[in-house]
């Protein structure tokens, strides 16, 4: 094969290597990487394959801040001095850097307080009435009680500012509670910083009645301020911890991160599983059945079941309730019991078939009120895992719920 064959032009090897061609001539002419041929009438310049690595390296060498000189020596030189170079820059990089904090650290103090260059604030512009909604779906996911005295952190809302985003989160260990905001404008950036529950609340009651809301983080400071026009509100002092203190929040990404995808999904009347599961003190009992006959466990208790839909009629909606006998024929329900009360059956939509699952109803409950729209959405990869429950009108907000250890007589 003719050796041609296996040059490469300039511009070419050029982007094979991450350089220009203009810095593959200027390196010719230091002699630092020659080209392989050139043509002796046009002056063309090629490259071979083999030298590509030669050319990768001597990139990452002056991006590293090598002068060529030093370059050079770690290329064509013997192994110790190469080392010694390397070392020598590090070295110097360090001590570059070292001074230059050192004069930025002499310098701050002197900078006035207001030129807003001081502090890294991020800020976001979103509707005060969306805050208001997310603060009020989040915050009861916060520890309250016992649960709060043993881990203070919980009974906070953590509050993230970055990448167009600003997102609220809560949890006490049984639930986590997440809701993202989309603001209208941001800047600055990243921020967090946890609110005390109670301090987060009464700053949505005052949000809802505000147009707009630009809220501001310190950085990494306990600093929180929500400003509408003139007026502004602070997070009180106490009830608000900057970026050490965020540090320790549980890390909610890597939870949500770590959900396996939903063997069951279910879809049902939100409002209706709600009522069903309100008032019931023990715990509560979700099955699936997929029609045919109603008999199985509910049916063993020799009780009828009250079937609960919700029909809109022409401009109002009516709640429709009738009762099956045991072993009567049904659609697809979800029976919600406690071994207490009545059973409720509710219709749904589901994937999977066979389920059946139990939740403290303190903890189910209010992630049910927090909902939005008429449905709701329960995605579910074990009955020990935890439990995604979504709002179908409304996928910025997600809730984890942990189901708990059916007792075996519930019903």
């Amino acid at each position: 094969m003719d050796d041609s064959e296996a040059l490469l032009s300039i511009g070419t090897f050029a982007r094979r290597v991450g350089l220009t061609p203009s810095a593959l001539r200027f390196y010719d002419d230091c002699g630092v990487l020659r080209p392989a041929r050139v043509d002796g009438v046009t002056g063309y310049r090629r490259y071979g394959a083999g030298q590509v690595a030669r050319a990768v390296r001597l990139r990452q060498l002056r991006e590293a801040g090598l002068p060529l000189v030093d370059v050079a020596v770690v290329l064509d030189g013997p192994e110790d001095a190469a080392h010694g170079v390397l070392l020598a820059h590090l070295e110097r990089m360090r001590r570059n850097e070292a001074e230059a904090r050192a004069l930025v650290e002499r310098l701050l103090p002197e900078a006035p307080e207001g030129a807003g260059h001081c502090r890294a604030w991020a800020r976001a512009r979103i509707g005060g009435a969306e805050l208001a909604s997310a603060v009020r779906q989040v915050a009861p996911a916060a520890a309250t009680g016992k649960a709060r005295e043993r881990h203070p952190v919980l009974g906070h809302v953590l509050l993230e500012l970055s990448a167009g985003e600003v997102r609220l989160v809560a949890t006490d260990r049984y639930r986590l509670a997440v809701r993202v905001l989309r603001p209208t404008e941001s800047e600055g950036g990243p921020g967090h910083a946890l609110i005390d529950a109670e301090a987060a609340r009464g700053l949505a009651e005052w949000a809802v009645r505000q147009r707009t809301v630009e809220l501001e983080c310190a950085g990494d400071e306990a600093e929180v301020r929500l400003r509408s026009g003139t007026d502004v509100r602070e997070v009180p002092d106490g009830c608000a911890g900057g970026g050490a203190v965020a540090a320790v929040f549980p890390d909610y990404r890597l939870m949500l991160e770590g959900l396996e995808a939903g063997r069951h999904r279910l879809i049902v009347d939100r409002e209706a599983l709600r009522d069903a599961v309100a008032g019931r003190a023990r715990v509560v009992s979700l099955s699936v059945s997929g029609g045919g006959t109603g008999g199985g466990e509910d049916a063993e208790c020799g009780r009828k079941e009250r079937v609960v839909s919700r029909e809109t009629a022409p401009g109002e909606a009516a709640e429709v309730s009738r009762e099956t006998a045991p072993g009567a024929s049904a659609e697809q329900t979800l029976t919600v019991s406690d071994g207490g009360r009545e059973p409720v059956r509710l219709r749904l939509i589901a994937e999977g078939s066979g389920l059946r699952i139990a939740f403290d109803p303190a903890v189910l409950l209010p992630a049910l009120e927090a909902g939005v729209g008429p449905d709701v959405l329960l995605e579910i990869a074990s009955v020990e895992l935890p439990v995604v429950v979504r709002s179908a009108d409304q996928g910025s907000f997600t809730t984890l719920v942990m189901p708990v250890r059916r007792s075996g007589t519930e019903d």
